[in-house]
């Protein structure tokens, strides 16, 4: 967990990404995620969390179902989504910083 927190305390601000390998919404997310990602450049880290790998993280952010996204900015959370998005939707959250 204190990983996740020198993570997430980054100058930039931080869009943590929750997803399962099996899961077809988390999929489709994946490429809004590169999407926003190329677009945004190093104005947005963007951390990557297989959910199945890190069952610790996921029960302490009570993580219920993918994909879910989470932004910080200086170590706050400061946005939360579960679901699709599409990449114009998911970039008005972040351009906003």
């Amino acid at each position: 967990m204190s990983k996740f927190g020198d993570l997430v305390t980054a100058d930039v601000p931080v869009l943590v990404f929750f997803y399962a390998q099996w899961n077809d919404a988390c999929t489709t997310m994946d490429a809004v995620i590169y999407e926003v990602a190329a677009t945004m450049g190093d104005k947005l880290r963007i951390v990557k969390i297989d959910v199945a790998k890190n069952s610790e993280l996921i029960e302490a952010l009570r993580i219920k179902k993918v994909p879910t996204m989470l932004l910080y900015k200086k170590g706050a959370m400061i946005w939360r989504q579960s679901g699709l998005m599409e990449a114009e939707a998911l970039l008005s959250v972040t351009t906003t910083l």
